[in-house]
């Protein structure tokens, strides 16, 4: 499975806020969080590496509201999404427009508490995988290209990503299982020589 060629999504469960500065309004909050455990489906877990984005973050990023790309919150290349990376996470501030009334909607959403969750859409460009004595499989994303983040009402991760992950699991397994095979057999003729 060619990993690099897929757009991903990912749910960040983190806090946003709705706030003012100089009569503008702002939403701000992490998207991402470094190194927390999420659970994509049984046995497989994944993390995200306080490198991840490194590269990525200078990038022409948009602010959506639910991963809809007709609903535009803000942009880097427009100065109306500021993203930087902390110890904590990815952290951002999208410049409201007063404007634009999905936009003010979606705010006062944030202000009152509705909404207060948030998602990041991205291709894996390298990642770690750690099998466990359990069986499990953890992933940790080393480093992404990021191309949006997003202000959501249920983020969470898309069925076709943990489809995605549940294949990359099984063809894991079955090759740990034909190199163990491998080891076995090279072991058996070793010794019967």
């Amino acid at each position: 499975m060619n990993r690099d060629k897929e757009r991903q999504v990912r749910a960040a469960l983190t806090q946003f806020e709705a706030r003012e500065e100089e009569n503008r309004p702002h939403i701000t909050g992490y998207f991402s969080v470094f190194d927390g455990v999420y659970e994509i489906g049984p046995g497989m877990t994944e993390s995200v590496d306080r490198h991840a984005f490194d590269n990525t973050v200078g990038g022409d990023i948009r602010a959506l509201i639910n991963h809809n790309s007709d609903m535009v919150l803000g942009r880097t290349k427009a100065h109306t999404l500021e993203l930087r990376i902390d110890e904590h996470g990815l952290w951002g501030d999208i410049l409201i427009n007063p404007n634009d009334q999905d936009a003010m909607n979606l705010y006062e959403r944030v202000r009152r508490g509705d909404v207060d969750q948030c998602s990041f859409g991205f291709r894996i460009i390298s990642e770690e995988t750690d099998f466990r004595e359990d069986g499990s499989i953890h992933w940790r994303i080393t480093e992404v290209e990021l191309f949006e983040v997003s202000v959501c009402t249920f983020p969470a991760y898309e069925d076709t990503n943990v489809s995605a992950r549940e294949a990359q699991r099984r063809e894991l397994s079955k090759n740990r299982l034909d190199d163990w095979k491998t080891a076995a057999r090279a072991r058996i003729t070793k010794e019967e020589k």
